[in-house]
């Protein structure tokens, strides 16, 4: 009888344990889900603000938390997106973490679970971009958009202080070649616009339409085909956003890889809640709690 109690005791403790271990999973995966997560910064593209080795939480409830087949996203599958309402929109200068929209360096956008950016968002769906002498700018306002300051050296250093792979960003054309310095303008496609597209310009809104449709465009014999049919315009469906790392003289963001759709961005991010130098393993105390602005 003795043993046959201590068995029932040591059955009773192991499904309280079970019980309160899947309680607390579900609490962690439905924190995860909708309301916060963290992210390590391996780089130094966001200094000064953000440098390698902080640990940024990322407050989802803002502009919307998404909700996906993530066993199926995992596998490497396109899966549908859905986003949550938030309680704001995304807006200038918002500095937002998201799935890296070109993982296998190629042309085609896909969404990677395991891979993240942290980048400053400096132009919305309607904008029109354009970087001037090094200064990030947008058509008609007045904002100041990212790092200012660094902006400035940019537009003091000589171009031949930076390497071709650098300067050179991605362009519309063989004919006009964009840089660090000087480029756009671009605009930024909003749902449910109409874009008038032709061999000048299909480079930037090709891959785009091919992640919003599934369908081949290409550009040959000075027309714009879709599936083999003539393609003039294209009324987008998703949101996109021109994204931008604060240190502007060594940062892969927009400049070079192109647009970010909406569906892969993850949340704005809120605060340091650890940093930890990445050199020297020392707890850098001071950061602790620091606003991501």
């Amino acid at each position: 009888m003795k043993v046959k109690a201590i068995l029932n005791r040591l059955l009773h403790l192991l499904v309280n344990i079970a019980y309160w271990s899947s309680i607390i999973i579900l609490i962690f995966l439905t924190s995860q889900i909708f309301f916060a997560a963290t992210f390590k910064i391996p780089s130094d593209s966001m200094t000064p603000g953000i440098i390698a080795g902080d640990n940024v939480m990322v407050w989802k409830p803002a502009i919307g938390a998404r909700l996906f087949n993530i066993f199926s996203a995992a596998e490497g599958e396109q899966v549908k997106i859905y986003r949550l309402p938030g309680y704001r929109k995304i807006r200038r200068n918002d500095v937002l973490v998201f799935n890296y929209p070109y993982p296998n360096h190629g042309g085609k956008i896909e969404m990677h679970l395991l891979k993240y950016y942290i980048k400053r968002c400096v132009a919305l769906p309607g904008d029109t971009f354009y970087i001037d002498n090094g200064f990030y700018k947008v058509k008609g306002r007045p904002d100041t958009l990212g790092a200012s300051l660094r902006q400035g050296e940019l537009a003091l250093a000589p171009d031949s202080a930076f390497s071709p792979e650098l300067f050179n960003c991605f362009s519309p054309n063989a004919a006009q070649q964009w840089t660090m310095k000087n480029f756009g303008p671009i605009y930024i496609p909003r749902k449910g616009s109409l874009v008038s597209v032709d061999t000048a310009n299909i480079s930037i809104y090709k891959n785009l339409i091919e992640y919003e449709t599934g369908k081949a465009v290409e550009s040959k014999d000075g027309n714009v085909t879709m599936d083999n049919a003539t393609l003039v315009s294209y009324t987008f469906t998703k949101n996109y956003y021109f994204m931008a790392g604060d240190e502007v003289l060594n940062s892969r963001d927009s400049r070079y890889w192109g647009l970010l759709p909406e569906d892969h961005i993850v949340g704005k991010a809120a605060f340091i809640w650890k940093s930890k130098d990445p050199h020297t393993g020392k707890y850098r105390w001071e950061r602790l709690f620091k606003a991501v602005r």
